[in-house]
């Protein structure tokens, strides 16, 4: 297994600008990939901002701040940096068809010692590697949001993943500063399904009136030492994201503790997403 030098992350987003700070601080040359140039150039105010946050907290120095910077580029074209890379991480929106044609077309693209692996949070892996040409190669590396302040990953051996494959990951894992779990393909793995749950059931006592968000998210916070309420983080995931995941594990375990309320239903049509769209069970501004 050759050393993991060179990774791009495809996918621009909040949790891609995250995957990235995360292995830029780590010391790997790092290839952030979008179609879209704004979305990169957003995500790259966004990674400045996180970097000098965390110089301005005393977390990173400040010759570590530039040294990531230094190693961080921007590409809009997959084609001309996905042969170079060691380890590619998937973090586009949560749709199995996307998420396999992406794995189709890379794994055509790489060296065979490379290393595919997806950041779904709930998706099959061993159905993403279905589609890839090198299916052994083909990994989960579940990252939390925020990457750069929540340190767990989730690794996901799926069906078709060799051993030597998960020993690096986890060696990349360790070097990127997170704490490891490895779990085997399952809906929803072990953080989603523990997490949406709760989430679901957070949202159902809403609806109900048992209690206003801020008291349930106070309750698991202080009573359970939880770092953030259900409500918060649904928030900050998203709500349109959390209503997608829960038809998924209702759909797919068939048991009722994962089917999203109707509340839930409701605030997504009404455009209510949480912190992207400034309203969710909290009212977000900059």
């Amino acid at each position: 297994m050759m050393e993991c030098r060179n990774v791009v992350v495809v996918g621009a987003g909040t949790m891609g600008r995250g995957i990235a700070h995360v292995a830029a601080l780590a010391g790997y040359q790092t290839w952030l990939a979008d179609v879209d140039e704004s979305t990169l150039q957003k995500s790259l105010t966004e990674i400045e901002h996180d970097l000098a946050a965390a110089v301005a907290r005393e977390k990173i120095s400040e010759v570590q701040r530039s040294a990531a910077l230094s190693r961080l580029e921007l590409a809009s074209d997959l084609n001309s940096v996905v042969p170079t890379c060691d380890l590619v991480i998937e973090a586009v929106p949560e749709r199995m068809a996307l998420k396999q044609e992406i794995f189709s077309s890379i794994s055509n693209q790489v060296a065979d010692h490379s290393i595919l692996a997806t950041n779904t949070s709930s998706l099959s892996v061993s159905e993403i590697a279905s589609s890839s040409r090198l299916p052994e190669r083909v990994i989960g590396m579940h990252f939390f949001n925020p990457p750069h302040k929540v340190r767990l990953l989730e690794i996901i051996r799926a069906d078709q993943t060799s051993e030597q494959v998960i020993e690096a990951v986890r060696k990349i894992g360790v070097r990127m500063n997170r704490e490891l779990v490895v779990v085997n393909d399952s809906p929803g793995f072990a953080s989603s399904r523990l997490g949406i749950a709760l989430g679901m059931e957070a949202i159902r006592m809403v609806e109900q009136g048992v209690a206003a968000p801020e008291d349930i998210d106070t309750a698991m916070v202080h009573g359970y030492r939880h770092p953030i309420g259900p409500l918060r983080l649904g928030d900050l995931v998203g709500l349109d994201v959390r209503l997608a995941v829960g038809d998924y594990l209702c759909r797919e375990l068939g048991e009722e503790q994962f089917r999203p309320p109707a509340l839930l239903r409701q605030m997504v049509t009404e455009g209510k997403l949480g912190r992207k769209s400034g309203e969710g069970f909290y009212i977000w501004t900059n």
